[in-house]
């Protein structure tokens, strides 16, 4: 079969039918297809000479002459050919069976040859490499009269915008429109164009678009002034979310008082306070609503918000604020200190054995980083190629970029998950560097995969794979409920458990400040199981305190009752005197005996002698508790005894009786 590329037209007629049959004589075509072909492009130029003319036509007027006059093939050759360019409408609406893109890639082999090439680096299917190369790259190019090397960023923009705006069916749009998101893709591996392709989607509004859509002309102004500065130094999700809520006031203004056209007209009485009552129980924006109303937390963020632009423009002396304060730290509600969610160990084990038995390397791969190292998702997915750090003795630590603080930091990381991450870093293959969501910047992401980077959905899908994988089921029975945040909570958790120190864990997680860290002290920490333990043992292997039976006078215990109470016990020289370990020893006890004005009377010294010997049982009984402060008390005391009964025993006279 005779190609586009074999005929020589460097010396080209000026007549169109002549050129059309000298190239249907060359084709490799038994003579009644070459036949038909001939007296079909006569008869259509016959009836059509001036094909530019005919191009001004409708273009189902032009799809009707074509199937009548079966002149396809001609239309074919002279739009391939360079001889006639054809609009985008009229190239989309083809039917199927036009060998459009077959003629075109015979005569762009070369082309067409780079294309495949990198398709099949990007790991495209067959099917989808030639659906894209072959389909959408030859309308496009003609469309364009451009090669596939000369498109640029601009060309990708205007068949967009183009696409949208002819008239062909939804479906048809829609495949060209993702078809040339692939060919952008392949264009930019290949080094042809230099800027990724985007989502298809529109992009969300920025700050000052948000306070564009407010309806009074006044608020508007300021707001978008107030959009303009703020942008400057607060990220593009802060800003975005605080003019939102102030959209949010003005749209209610908007509806509810129509004659408040400016900031300074509020008033706290009648604007701020229904405004409040309203907006605890206002329906969601936008099209995610589904009717529900607005959480706790966006109604907290939403006042703060409010109460910060109010602040600020006073602060700053625009003449349009309002002259007394609207909003008070008392009109924010208490948002609640949830614990983290973590997995049971029992769980948390049946999960990561589902995890690591799944076929999908990046699921594989990521779900483990992220419970061994308890990074978020966007901190895993944004790792670079050279994240990877050994310092030899200390092991392999990954730095984790800038993520939700903007903050960087290193974390330690296990041989297991390591071996992951390199064989998927092997695998990955040469992908050209993509900008920075960031700064722009161009960046070498571990994960990219067909040269996109890898989303959090197929992290999500796997995760729910794993958990049904593991039979893990909540008390209704149905699949457990586990999100990939709630991996960065159990290794959190676990780390508690095992006894890691606060700061350390704060260090690992990445806070920035300690009251983000201290949800996690009230866990089951090893320090409170301690403690409880501690003080359960106590209890329980104490004797029951001494009580007075019902209906009889004895108030007093006996002695031997008394010694072996788990108190803390003191003897007085008249009476028992005993505590509660948890209340600590009296600082008053014996205090008497130990002063140093104390005189002993030699008349109480066998009063004194039955002090001791119960305060020598009371060291005893300490000692054999293991209670080393309350033996040395009981010692000193016993001391201070015998030196009394000492004195006593020198100033009484001698018995002289025969």
């Amino acid at each position: 079969m005779t190609s586009v590329a074999d005929v020589d037209y460097r010396e080209r007629p000026v007549d169109l039918l002549s050129d059309y049959e000298c190239f249907v004589d060359a084709l490799d075509l038994d003579p009644r297809q070459r036949w038909q072909r001939r007296r079909a492009g006569r008869v259509f130029l016959e009836r059509y000479p001036d094909v530019a003319a005919w191009m001004c036509r409708p273009t189902s007027a032009r799809l009707a002459d074509l199937h009548r006059f079966k002149a396809w093939p001609l239309f074919t050759w002279l739009v391939v050919d360079g001889r006639l360019r054809a609009d985008l409408e009229l190239l989309l609406a083809k039917p199927g069976g036009v060998d459009l893109g077959t003629w075109w890639s015979i005569a762009h082999a070369e082309d067409v040859g780079l294309a495949y090439e990198v398709a099949q680096r990007l790991g495209w299917s067959p099917n989808w490499a030639r659906q894209v190369i072959r389909h959408s790259a030859p309308v496009l190019c003609l469309w364009l009269a451009k090669t596939f090397t000369q498109l640029t960023d601009d060309d990708f923009d205007a068949a967009a915008r183009q696409a949208e705006q002819v008239n062909v069916r939804a479906s048809t749009r829609d495949r060209f429109a993702g078809r040339c998101l692939a060919l952008r893709q392949l264009c930019f591996q290949a080094g042809i164009v230099n800027r990724p392709p985007r989502d298809s989607k529109a992009p969300a509004w920025s700050p000052a678009e948000h306070a564009a859509a407010i309806a009074q002309p006044d608020i508007r102004r300021d707001v978008i002034r107030y959009a303009e500065v703020v942008s400057t130094t607060l990220r593009p999700g802060t800003a975005q979310m605080r003019i939102k809520a102030i959209r949010v006031l003005a749209d209610w203004l908007a509806e509810h008082h129509r004659d408040v056209v400016r900031l300074d007209q509020l008033d706290r009485n009648c604007h701020i306070e229904p405004f409040l009552a309203w907006s605890r129980t206002r329906p969601c924006r936008g099209s995610n609503g589904g009717g529900k109303t607005v959480g706790l937390t966006v109604f907290h963020h939403d006042l703060v918000d409010l109460r910060v632009f109010f602040e600020d423009i006073a602060e700053w002396g625009w003449p349009t604020a309002p002259q007394r304060r609207l909003l008070f730290l008392s009109d924010l509600p208490r948002l609640p200190e949830p614990m983290p969610r973590a997995l049971a160990p029992d769980s948390d084990r049946a999960l990561m054995n589902a995890i690591a038995a799944l076929e999908d390397p990046f699921a594989r791969c990521g779900l483990t980083v992220l419970r061994a190292t308890g990074i978020r998702v966007g901190e895993l997915l944004d790792l670079e190629l050279d994240c990877i750090v050994d310092f030899d003795t200390h092991g392999t630590w990954p730095r984790v970029p800038l993520g939700k603080l903007s903050t960087e930091r290193m974390v330690p990381l296990d041989p297991e998950p390591l071996a992951l991450l390199d064989t998927w870093i092997a695998n990955r293959g040469p992908q050209r560097s993509l900008p920075h969501p960031r700064d722009s910047r161009l960046t070498d992401f571990v994960f990219v995969e067909r040269g996109r980077r890898i989303g959090a959905h197929r992290l999500r899908v796997a995760l729910h794979a794993a958990v049904a994988a593991a039979e893990l089921k909540d008390r209704a029975g149905n699949p457990l409920h586990v999100t990939l945040h709630q991996l960065r909570h159990t290794f959190g958790t676990s780390l508690v458990n095992a006894g890691m120190n606060l700061p350390a864990l704060m260090a690992l997680l990445g806070h920035v400040t300690p009251e983000m860290t201290l949800r996690y002290a009230r866990l089951a920490s090893p320090t409170i199981r301690d403690a409880y333990q501690k003080a359960m043992t106590k209890l329980n292997g104490r004797r029951p305190l001494f009580t007075i039976p019902a209906g009889t006078n004895r108030a007093i215990p006996s002695k031997i009752d008394w010694l072996h109470t788990e108190m803390l016990k003191t003897r007085v020289a008249h009476g028992f005197c005993s505590r509660d370990p948890i209340a600590g020893a009296c600082p008053y006890a014996n205090i008497c005996e130990q002063c140093d004005n104390f005189v002993p009377d030699p008349e109480q010294a066998d009063v004194l002698e039955h002090q001791r010997d119960d305060i020598r049982a009371l060291r005893d009984d300490a000692t054999d508790r293991g209670w080393t402060d309350e033996t040395a008390r009981h010692e000193r005391v016993v001391n201070t005894l015998d030196s009394h009964l000492q004195r006593v025993s020198r100033a009484t006279p001698a018995d002289d009786t025969p």
